[in-house]
Parts: C-alpha cells; structure tokens; sequence
C-alpha cells in the first residue's frame, strides 16, 4: 500500500489557504503516494473538490477517519483542539505533520506529538541555505505581506502614492518608511517605488543597505556600533536597549515626515522589537498609515492591536495578522510548492526516508521517534 498523504482542511477563522493544489498532488501520486483531501479543504483558496478529484485525490468528508488513515498530514496553520476535531490528538501514532506548527509556542502539540511518535517538520524551521530556498515557506508568505501592506496602505491613505503634475498644480508623492529589509521589507520597497513613493528603510544588519539601494530606497544610516545586528540563518537579532534608543530616535526623525510606515522587524522565537514607540506615532502627521506586519508576535508599534485597525493620535494603524491569505490563491500555490519540496526531501521511492545526516531533515525536525529532537525547543522545554 503506498503511503497516504492528507490534505487537511484549515479551522482557523479567516485562514483561507491550502497545503496542496492539484499541481502538487499529481506530483504526489508521481511520487508514488496516495493523497487524500479533506472536503471543503480548498474552497477558500478557489479550489474545488473535482479539481482535486481530477487531480487523482480522493476526496474525504468524515474529517476524523481522514487524519486517523493518514500517514503524512499537510497543513497551514498549526493542530489546535477545534469544536469539531482535535487536531492534536487526531494524527495516528508515527504520523508525520508538515505545516507553520509555531514551534516556539506551541508546547502541549510538541509534547503530544513526542509521546504519539508523530515525526513533525514545521516549515518555520527549514534551514535557510541554498539548498533549501525552493522550501523555504517563510519567504514565499513574506514577499505576499510585504506586497499587501503596500496596497493596503495606499488604499487607506488620504492622497496619492505617486507625483502627479496636473493644470491644478503638482502633487507631491507620498513618503514611505520601511523598518526592517527581510523579504517582506524588500518586497514593500519594491512595491511603493512601483506605486511612486519616496522610500526610505531601515535595518540593523549592515549588509541589508546594498539590497534597499538596489530597489531605490534610500537607507537611513543607523548609529556607528560594533554591535552586530546581523543573526543566524539571515534573520535578524536582538540588540541592547541603547542601540535600540539611538535607532528611534535617528528613524524617528524620518517616521515624523513619513505618510507611510510599514514595519515588518521579526526575530525567531522572540516578541518582535518595539521600533515604533508611542511618542514616534504622535509625531505623525495626521491621516497617515502604519501596517504592522509583526503585530501577530506583539508588534513592532508600541500601539498595534492584534486583528485590528485602530487610529491613535490622527493616525490609521492596521494590525491584520495573516495577509497573505487575503492573497489565498497564489498564496496557496506558492505554499504548496514549498511543502512539496520538503516532502521530496523525505519521500525517496515511494517510502519515509528520514536521513538525520542531511541538514534540511535535521534541521526542520521538529519531534521524530519519540522524542523532542529541535535542540533550542528541547532545552526550552527542559527535556
């Protein structure tokens, strides 16, 4: 019998992507796999059960024989216990889950799947090398959000992003303050310049400044420290609360003539920085625009508020908390293609090959053979 992969239906309120499209599940059944799809799992993401079904998928209405039958379950969102299935106890013992399982919180499915010998692989995990980038899920949603914010904040500011000279007179473009030049604050700088705005951004990596010159953003030259903001794997860390002081208040002079400011500062498995206190807020012009990207780790602006828009002092603050799946379909497309990438990592001829000496299966495992085996989760967990 070959092995049988779930496509499980997201519960989540407003979560409208999907771990698989029928592209990826004809390269599944090439695989040598057997996949099954949850009723309804698509839907919110324009996929239909018959594309699926045409696809070669089986197509499950009775949720709980769906995750009991599976031997490897693809997600978005991490297993939570949901009025209508459990989704922490619902894998079979030896299972694997694959999805953002949001390993640094989520403790009682860590310690669950542990005991139940279920091997899971959360995507935040996945090794940023070369090898890896075609897995790497972070990125994909990142590029997503960062697009978004852009279209949300000009949709919601009171003027045009870009310099208009009309009979009337000329209108001045809209300023843009980006903090923080990941994937999501490249993709935001790309995106204002090809609305027409004047972008400046800020990182405390160092090597970021070429990167935001490339997009024609103009970098704002931070405090001279030999404090490195630069982390493992690319991301970002944190730095002392004085380095922190000098940064705002050297931004803090570029945010008060901003219209727009989108922050998007993340660092792995801590709350997000506060790079935009209250006071920086109050300097704003009225009828300016902050989006939050980091709102759903406590924000980057001292005045977000998780899933929702607020106005404080004059100014629109929107935390929404998942945009990529207000993109659900391409969103969907480009999640797919990473999950599959990793299952080919894990799948050699049709059978579970997990090889500890590779660095992306080694590095991504989450729980496998029993154990809590993410070294930094483990120690946290004291196991």
């Amino acid at each position: 019998m070959p092995l049988c992969v779930l496509v499980a239906k997201e519960r989540v309120e407003g979560e409208t992507r999907v771990s698989a499209t029928p592209e990826t599940v004809k390269g599944m059944i090439k695989a040598g796999l057997s996949v099954t799809v949850e009723a309804g799992a698509g839907e919110q993401a324009f996929v239909s059960d018959t594309q699926y079904k045409d696809a070669g998928a089986e197509i499950l209405p009775d949720a709980k024989a769906a995750w009991a039958g599976a031997d490897i379950i693809l997600k978005v969102r991490a297993p939570e216990k949901h009025a209508s299935l459990d989704e922490i106890e619902a894998p079979k013992d030896g299972a694997v889950v694959i999805g953002f399982l949001a390993p640094y919180k989520n403790d009682d499915m860590i310690r669950r799947y542990a005991a139940k010998r279920v091997s899971s692989l959360p995507m935040e995990l996945v090794p940023r090398i070369t090898r890896a980038q075609k897995m790497d899920a972070l990125s994909s949603q990142a590029n997503i959000a960062g697009y978004k914010a852009v279209l949300l904040a000009a949709a919601n500011l009171p003027k045009y992003f870009p310099l208009f000279m009309t009979a009337a007179g000329t209108v001045k473009p809209a300023r843009v303050v980006i903090m923080g030049a990941g994937v999501a604050g490249l993709q935001a700088i790309a995106t204002a310049k090809r609305l027409g705005a004047v972008v400046e951004a800020s990182d405390i990596r160092p090597e970021t400044k070429e990167q935001i010159q490339s997009l024609g953003g103009k970098f704002i030259e931070l405090p001279k420290s030999e404090e490195s903001g630069s982390g493992a794997g690319g991301y970002a860390r944190e730095v002392s609360a004085d380095f922190l002081k000098q940064q705002q208040e050297i931004v803090g002079q570029h945010v008060a003539h901003a219209d727009v400011v989108i922050t998007t500062a993340l660092v792995p498995g801590r709350p997000a920085p506060k790079l935009l206190p209250a006071w920086m807020v109050e300097k704003m012009k009225a009828g300016s625009v902050i989006v939050d990207l980091a709102v759903e780790q406590g924000g980057n602006c001292e005045l977000s508020e998780k899933g929702k828009d607020v106005r404080k002092h004059g100014v629109l603050i929107i935390g929404h908390t998942n945009l990529p799946a207000t993109l659900p379909a391409d969103a969907s497309l480009l999640y797919s293609r990473n999950v599959m990438a990793l299952l080919s990592n894990i799948v050699k001829d049709g059978a579970l090959n997990f090889d500890l000496t590779d660095e992306v299966t080694s590095g991504t495992l989450l729980t496998h053979d029993g154990k809590i085996v993410h070294a930094p989760t483990a120690q946290r967990l004291g196991v």
